[in-house]
C-alpha cells in the first residue's frame, strides 16, 4: 500500500518520491564513487607498472629483441611531460604497452592528450622542445590516465653508458609501507567525507513527512492500525530509496564518462577505472534501502496518528539531551584509550579510531536539534520576520535542525581533520635548503669536456629569459705524492672554476677578478680546515690526474702550483643548497684543460619579466641533449605518500562540499513545498514578500549558527583529541575558521538559490485545493 502511494498518490506524491530519490541517488552516487577508488588507484598502478623498465641487476646481452632506452622526462608550464628514447638493438624490439611499433629515429608517438596540446596554440614552445615526427598514438593500456602527457621517441644516439637495454617492459612495484600517522589521517578521513552523506540519506528518505502523516490518518480512518500505518509509511521511504538507488547508479554511470575529461590535483582516469569494489556496491544496495525503513519507523515513534487527525499540531515532549551527551563522549573516551594503548607499544585498530570518530560526529548531529529547540524555546519579540522564523522553529525545528545536521558534521570534521593535517605535515616536508630566489632552475651538465661545456653555457647565456647563469667546473685536487708518515691516504680536495659572479654565489669573497685564486674552508664543519689545508698549500703544487685506488698519477701528471696570493675564505651555500669547499679558481689561473674528469654545474636567474622563461632555457637543454635535467629549486619538499594522501582528501571534501550544497537546496525546496499553503495564507493577508523572504533567511540562519557554534567546539575537542593520538599537542587553531567561513558561505548561496521557489510559491492561489 505504501508503494501504491508513492506510485498513484497524485502530484503530492510523486514529488515526495522525486525529491527522496534525487537526494538518495546523490548520495548514492558519491558512495559509489567513493567504493571506486580502490580499483581507481589499483588500475592506476598497474598500468603504470606495465611500462616500466625492469631494475634488475642482471645484464641484459644484446640481441635482435632488445632495446636501448633512456627516460627524457620534462615539465611544460607546470605539468610533466612523460618521456622515453628507445634505440632498438635488431628488427625485433619489445614496444612498450599501448605502441604498436617503435618509433623509429626523428620519430615519436604520443598520447592523445599530448597530440592535442601540440597541436594547439598553448603548446608552441613544447613543440620546439619535442623536434620529433608524429607517427601514431598511445593506446590506453601504455597511458596511466586520459589526460597525460607522455611519448615515446626514437633515437640514434643512446649508448649502453646513458641508456638501459632491455628485452622486455613491466615491472612490479612493491608498495611503500604507510607511515602510521598517515593511516590515522585515513581512517580519520574517510569517516570525516562519508559521515554527511549517511546523514543526508537519512534525511532525504524523510522528505514530505508532515503530509504523509495525514494521509495516514485517512488510513485510520477506514481502519488501520496504528502499525499498519507506519509499516504503510516504511513501504513508502522503501520505494523512494530503491528509486534513489537506481537514479545514484544512473548518475554514477553517466557521470564516469566524463571522468577522463576532468584532472583535479593531478589526478586523471579512464571511465573503466570507476568501478565499485562489488562487496561494497553490494552493501550499498542492502544498507540504503534498510536505513529509510529503519529511519521511517524511528521518526515516527513519537508521533500519534488517529483517524482524526494527526496529534504533532499540539506541543511535542520536548527533547532531551541525556542520552544524547554520552555518544560524542564516548566517541573522545575510545579515541582517549586508542592513545593509552599506544603509548603501551600496542598499534591502535583502524575500526577503534573510525568508532570513535563515528560517535562523535554522530553526537554532533544528535544534539543539533535539542540545540536548536532549547534556544529557540527562550526567544521571543522581534521584527516581524524574526518572529516568523522564531515562532516556525519552536513548532517545528527538528526539520530545520536535519536539513543542516549535515552541514554540521561536515564543518567538525573538517576542522578535527585540517587540524590533524597541519600537525603532521612538518613530519612529510623536507627542507632542501634551495634559494629559489637567487637562480630559479637546475642544470646538469652532461659532458666531462670543459671546451663542450663553455659551449652548453654560452647558448644558455643566450636563451630568452635568462638574466644570468652560475657554473661551477668541478674535479679532485690531491697532494703530489708519496705517502707521509702516519698518513693511510693521500690528501685531495675540490677543485672549482668558475667566473668572479659565480664563485661569489658559492663562498663569501669582498673582491673578485679574473685570475684570482681562493682557499675556501667549509663553513659547515664537515671537513676540517687542517684537512683541506693539507692539499691546498700556497706556492705549493697539487695534482688533478692521482688515482685514488693507486696513489699514482693515470697518465703524465697534471700538476698546477697554487699562487701565494691565494685568500682564505669561508664557504657559502649555494641556490641549491650545496656547499663546495677546497680550491676555488678563476678561468684565467688555470688551465681547465688539465682537469681530470671535470663535471660541470650549472644554476640558471631566470627574468620575472618573461613568463615562459623556464620553458625556453628547458627548449635550449633539449637542443643540447634530450636526457639534460633541469629541475626547478624549491626550498620545500613534500613526501610522496603525504602528497597523495593530501590530493585525495581535497577530492574527497570538494566532492562532499557539491553533495552537501545539493542536498540543502533540495531540504530547502521540499520544507518550502510544505509550506506552501501556510505562505500562501500569509500573503492573502497582506504580509510582504521581503518580509517572508527575510523570515526563510533567518529560519536557516538560526539553526546554521547553532550547527557551526556545535561544529567548532566538538571539532576543536576531536581534533586535540586524535592530535594525541599521534603524538602532537600544539594545535593550530588558525585551521579552525576556513572550514566556517566555507560552511556559512555554502548556506548564503542555497538561501538565495532558493529565494525565486519562495517567490512563486507566495501566490493567494496556493490556497486552492480539490
Amino acid at each position: 500500500m505504501g508503494v501504491r502511494f508513492a506510485l498513484a498518490g497524485g502530484r503530492e506524491g510523486w514529488t515526495r518520491t522525486l525529491l527522496t530519490a534525487v537526494g538518495v541517488g546523490l548520495g548514492v552516487a558519491l558512495l559509489l564513487a567513493a567504493t571506486s577508488v580502490p580499483n581507481l588507484l589499483q588500475d592506476r598502478a598497474e598500468r603504470g607498472d606495465a611500462r616500466k623498465v625492469p631494475q634488475s641487476t642482471k645484464t641484459v646481452s644484446r640481441g635482435d629483441d632488445t632495446l636501448l632506452t633512456a627516460t627524457a622526462d620534462t615539465v611544460y608550464r607546470g605539468d610533466t611531460v612523460h618521456g622515453t628514447l628507445l634505440r632498438p638493438d635488431g628488427s625485433r624490439p619489445p614496444a612498450p604497452p599501448g605502441v604498436s611499433e617503435v618509433p623509429g629515429p626523428g620519430e615519436m608517438v604520443v598520447s592523445p592528450a599530448l597530440r592535442e596540446l601540440l597541436s594547439s596554440p598553448e603548446g608552441r614552445l613544447l613543440r620546439d622542445r619535442l623536434d620529433y615526427r608524429i607517427t601514431g598514438t598511445i593506446g590506453d593500456a601504455g597511458l596511466v590516465g586520459p589526460a597525460e602527457l607522455t611519448y615515446y621517441a626514437g633515437s640514434d644516439t643512446l649508448t649502453g653508458g646513458t641508456a638501459r637495454r632491455v628485452a622486455s617492459f613491466g615491472t612490479h612495484t612493491e608498495a611503500e609501507p604507510l607511515n602510521p600517522l598517515l593511516s590515522v589521517l585515513i581512517v580519520v578521513a574517510c569517516v570525516v567525507l562519508l559521515m554527511p552523506v549517511a546523514i543526508f540519506i537519512a534525511t532525504a528518505v524523510r522528505f514530505g513527512g508532515e503530509r504523509r502523516d495525514r494521509r495516514l490518518a485517512a488510513l485510520r480512518l477506514i481502519g488501520a492500525d496504528a502499525a499498519t500505518t507506519r509499516w504503510t509509511a516504511a513501504g513508502e521511504a522503501l520505494f523512494g530509496a530503491v528509486c534513489g538507488l537506481l537514479a545514484g547508479a544512473g548518475m554514477f554511470l553517466a557521470g564516469r564518462q566524463f571522468i577522463g575529461s576532468f584532472t583535479v590535483w593531478e589526478v586523471n582516469a579512464f571511465p573503466a577505472d570507476m568501478t565499485p569494489v562489488p562487496a561494497l556496491a553490494a552493501l550499498i544496495v542492502v544498507a540504503v534501502p534498510l536505513a529509510a525503513v529503519v529511519v521511517t519507523l524511528f521518526a515516527l515513534r513519537g508521533v500519534t496518528i488517529e483517524p482524526l487527525g494527526v496529534v504533532r499540531h499540539t506541543v511535542a515532549p520536548r527533547r532531551r539531551m541525556w542520552w544524547r551527551l554520552p555518544m560524542p563522549l564516548a566517541g573522545i573516551a575510545i579515541l582517549l584509550l586508542a592513545r593509552a594503548l599506544k603509548k603501551d607499544g600496542v598499534a591502535a585498530p583502524a575500526f577503534v579510531i573510525a568508532s570513535g570518530t563515528v560517535l562523535v560526529l554522530l553526537g554532533l548531529a544528535l544534539l543539533l536539534p535539542w540545540a536548536v529547540e532549547a534556544v529557540v524555546a527562550r526567544l521571543s519579540g522581534g521584527p516581524v520576520p524574526w518572529q516568523l522564523a522564531v515562532r516556525r522553529l519552536q513548532l517545528s525545528g527538528g526539520g530545520a535542525a536535519r536539513a543542516v545536521s549535515g552541514i554540521t558534521v561536515a564543518v567538525a570534521g573538517a576542522i578535527a581533520l585540517q587540524m590533524l593535517l597541519g600537525a603532521i605535515q612538518a613530519d612529510f616536508m623536507k627542507v632542501t635548503g634551495q634559494d629559489g630566489r637567487r637562480a630559479q632552475l637546475d642544470v646538469s651538465l652532461p659532458t666531462a669536456d670543459v671546451a663542450t661545456t663553455r659551449q652548453m653555457v654560452k647558448k644558455f647565456r643566450g636563451t630568452e629569459g635568462v638574466r644570468g647563469i652560475i657554473v661551477g667546473i668541478e674535479a679532485d685536487a690531491a697532494r703530489p705524492g708519496p705517502l707521509r708518515k702516519g698518513e693511510d691516504f693521500i690528501p685531495r680536495t675540490q677543485f672549482t672554476v668558475g667566473d668572479c659572479p659565480s664563485l661569489r654565489e658559492m663562498a663569501r669573497l669582498d673582491s673578485c677578478r679574473d685570475g684570482d685564486v681562493f682557499i675556501v674552508h667549509d663553513s659547515t664543519g664537515m671537513v676540517p680546515d687542517d684537512y683541506i689545508g693539507e692539499t691546498a698549500r700556497p706556492g705549493k703544487p697539487v695534482i688533478f690526474n692521482l688515482d685514488a685506488t693507486t696513489d699514482k698519477p693515470d697518465g703524465p701528471p697534471r700538476l698546477w702550483t697554487l699562487p701565494k696570493s691565494a685568500r682564505t675564505v669561508d664557504s657559502r651555500k649555494d641556490p641549491a643548497g650545496r656547499t663546495a669547499f677546497g680550491i676555488f679558481a678563476t678561468p684565467g689561473a688555470v688551465d681547465t684543460g688539465l682537469l681530470d674528469a671535470p663535471v660541470a654545474r650549472a644554476m640558471v636567474k631566470t627574468d620575472p619579466r618573461v613568463p615562459d622563461a623556464a620553458e625556453y632555457v628547458r627548449n635550449t637543454a633539449a637542443r643540447i641533449d634530450p636526457l639534460m635535467e633541469v629541475a626547478a629549486l624549491q626550498n620545500i619538499q613534500r613526501d610522496k605518500n603525504y602528497a597523495s594522501v593530501r590530493t585525495g582528501l581535497l577530492i574527497g571534501s570538494a566532492a562532499t562540499m557539491a553533495l552537501i550544497a545539493a542536498s540543502m537546496l533540495i531540504s530547502m525546496v521540499e520544507q518550502l513545498r510544505e509550506r506552501r499553503r501556510l505562505l500562501s495564507v500569509l500573503v492573502a493577508f497582506g504580509t510582504r514578500r521581503t518580509t517572508l523572504g527575510w523570515s526563510v533567511l533567518w529560519q536557516t540562519a538560526l539553526p546554521v549558527g547553532l550547527g557551526l557554534a556545535l561544529a567548532v567546539a566538538g571539532g576543536s575537542a576531536l581534533g586535540v583529541t586524535l592530535l594525541g593520538l599521534v603524538g602532537k599537542s600544539a594545535p593550530d587553531w588558525s585551521v579552525l575558521w576556513p572550514p566556517v567561513a566555507t560552511g556559512a558561505a555554502l548556506v548564503l548561496a542555497v538561501t538565495l538559490i532558493s529565494l525565486p521557489p519562495l517567490w512563486r510559491m507566495m501566490r493567494p492561489d496556493g490556497l486552492r485545493t480539490e
